[in-house]
């Protein structure tokens, strides 16, 4: 049964990522979905002056992927695939990134996701796939 416990933990995962706490990223998790706030800091931008693109992917991704993981209680899900469509810079302000389920079987989990700027307009968007691995969720790597 899945359960806000899980939630709770899987959060708690994300939130001990050295590279997330250095960007600043936070998530929010329920069944088949999550949602990632991210701050655009001028430290992080390209040459150009706008969000790097790998931030977008970290905030797409984690929503896809925590959207995932919220269904599986047992073992770490991975990325097996995932495409990202950029529309528009950011410079300021915050992101957030919706992921959902939309689809799943015995062996895989198609993810979908958007990324919005602090106006609610979408900047990017994503779809991926997902599978299960052998990494238990342990405390080891932040589950907890």
């Amino acid at each position: 049964m899945i359960n806000k416990e899980h939630y709770t933990k899987l959060a708690n995962m994300m939130h001990s990522a050295s590279f997330v706490q250095l960007v600043g990223a936070k998530v929010s998790i329920k069944k088949g979905e999550a949602r990632i706030t991210l701050p655009v800091r001028k430290e992080l931008h390209h040459a150009a002056g706008a969000m790097h693109g790998a931030l977008y992917f970290l905030a797409l991704d984690n929503a896809a992927f925590f959207a995932a993981n919220s269904l599986v209680e047992d073992v770490f899900v991975l990325t097996t695939s995932f495409t990202i469509y950029i529309t528009r810079p950011v410079s300021e302000g915050v992101v957030k990134s919706i992921g959902k389920v939309v689809n799943q079987n015995h062996s895989q989990f198609i993810c979908e996701s958007i990324l919005y700027d602090s106006n609610d307009k979408e900047i990017a968007r994503a779809n991926g796939v997902f599978v299960r691995s052998k990494i238990p969720l342990t405390d080891k790597i932040g589950y907890k």
